[in-house]
């Protein structure tokens, strides 16, 4: 039986940092992974999947105002999804490829089957043959990540009704696409075969779409998929979904308990994702699970069996691929003796649609229901002369500082590049910086990040100057 300081179960984002970063403190580590791939769901069906199909349709898109600039194209331009698709496909087994390179060059062991737990320090690895053996771990990170949810009365047929990993692979472009809920994942699909010529609805049973992020954002994100043909349905509670043949009917209350029907030839399920842990055993290694499946965890992401941690989508907090690979990092440098720490308000959370959708720290909504006294400054990008030059006219960045000390609380933006630009602001929060500090530093001209400073300058006594 094979013996390691740290046994990992699970490759996604968080799963393999923390085996690198094991790796690198001289933990002789092991991951274990259930699929042939490595990399999660964020590498094979998520985050890279779903980026290279939006990157695919914006440059689509993009052609209808190449007359603008000058850029004329005589002949038809045509969508072929079938290599859009198998892009999409290279650039993920590429970069599966790289972490595969990484496990070797930091020598760490990989299983390939389904991990679960004999007990606290022992995990079977069950392959896909059915054959199976057992590794020892003296310390074991749960990094299992999370599946798609759905709700109860949906089947899910994987054909027409499908879930966010289907969509990623069609061999269609849909005539009209229902999706319900107006979530991230949903919003950016939604923009992806929007852009390649469906009819798009968004279901969503809040009153707005991005529901987490600021009010504010998800305002100007609703004015520019309205004008870009995207329809929504907020405020619509769904009751049921039902398909015949190649026809999907949604049907939803409104607010006035009123019912819609829409018809479409597939509907999207995107109402959030849920912690996987089919298979674990947790039970077998004496991990405590909280209500809705999560792994429990102390602050150091402990579980309650203390050699076992767990991290990611599979434990509290937001469903993101650096938030794992920050626990992660924490994980590998606790077991070290060093002493990491995370502040989960400065993990900032973006949107890649077009214009792209980011923020971090507080929204308003959020600073309102705490009493905090605050200011706020904001900055249109069409007042920027970077914008204009690109035409990349929407959105704009808005700070929030507190009134009394002027450090920043919050930075909301939506416009070109902002899924870049956050980062400016998650520096400058993380060493308490204020409105003013920010106003104060000079910025590139012309640049897009010149709408950060405006905003800072805008929160500070109203001086914005290019406005």
């Amino acid at each position: 039986m094979s013996s390691f300081d740290v046994v990992i179960i699970g490759s996604g984002p968080g799963g393999y940092v923390s085996a690198i970063r094991c790796a690198q403190l001289g933990f002789k580590t092991a991951i274990v992974e259930k699929y042939s791939a490595l990399g999660g769901t964020c590498l094979n069906v998520g985050c890279i999947p779903s980026k290279a199909l939006l990157s695919s349709s914006h440059h689509y898109a993009e052609i209808k105002h190449f007359e603008d600039h000058g850029i004329e194209i005589s002949g038809e331009v045509k969508v072929n999804l079938e290599k859009m698709i198998a892009r999409k496909q290279a650039v993920v087994d590429q970069t599966s490829g790289g972490i595969n390179y990484l496990m070797d060059k930091n020598k760490i062991t990989v299983f390939n089957g389904l991990g679960s737990f004999i007990d606290a320090t022992h995990v079977a690895v069950t392959k896909a043959d059915g054959s199976s053996e057992t590794i020892e771990g003296k310390n074991i990170i749960i990094a299992t990540g999370s599946k798609p949810s759905s709700l109860p009365f949906i089947k899910l047929d994987k054909e027409r009704v499908i879930t966010s990993t289907e969509a990623l692979a069609l061999k269609e472009v849909p005539k009209h696409l229902v999706i319900i809920g107006g979530g991230v994942i949903g919003i950016e699909l939604g923009q992806v075969y929007l852009r390649l010529g469906a009819q798009v609805s968004v279901v969503e049973y809040m009153d707005r779409i991005i529901p987490g992020m600021d009010a504010s954002l998800s305002k100007e994100l609703t004015k520019v998929l309205k004008k870009q043909g995207m329809k929504f349905y907020t405020s619509h509670k769904v009751q049921s979904v039902e398909r015949a043949g190649d026809v999907v009917t949604v049907k939803a209350e409104n607010a006035k308990g009123e019912t819609i029907t829409l018809e479409g030839d597939y509907s999207l399920v995107s109402v959030g994702r849920r912690p996987y842990t089919d298979g674990l055993k947790a039970e077998n290694a004496g991990v405590k699970m909280a209500e809705r499946g999560q792994v429990e965890v102390n602050d150091h992401l402990q579980t309650s069996a203390s050699n076992i941690y767990a991290i990611g989508d599979v434990v509290r907090g937001a469903m993101l691929a650096h938030k794992a690979e920050e626990e992660g990092t924490m994980v590998a440098e606790i077991l070290a003796g060093q002493k990491p720490h995370i502040d989960y308000n400065l993990i900032p959370g973006v949107v890649y649609t077009w214009p792209e959708v980011a923020a971090v720290g507080q929204t308003e909504e959020q600073l309102k229901a705490a009493g905090i006294a605050y200011k706020s400054g904001s900055f249109p990008f069409k007042a920027l002369g970077r914008a204009r030059a690109s035409a990349d006219l929407d959105g704009f960045v808005k700070i929030l500082a507190d009134a009394k000390t002027d450090e920043v609380l919050g930075v909301h933006m939506i416009g070109a590049r902002t899924a870049d630009l956050i980062a400016e602001a998650v520096v400058a929060m993380e060493y308490k910086a204020s409105a003013e500090d920010i106003s104060r530093m000079s910025h590139a001209h012309p640049t897009f990040a010149e709408a950060i400073k405006e905003a800072a300058l805008a929160a500070t006594d109203n001086r914005a100057l290019h406005v």
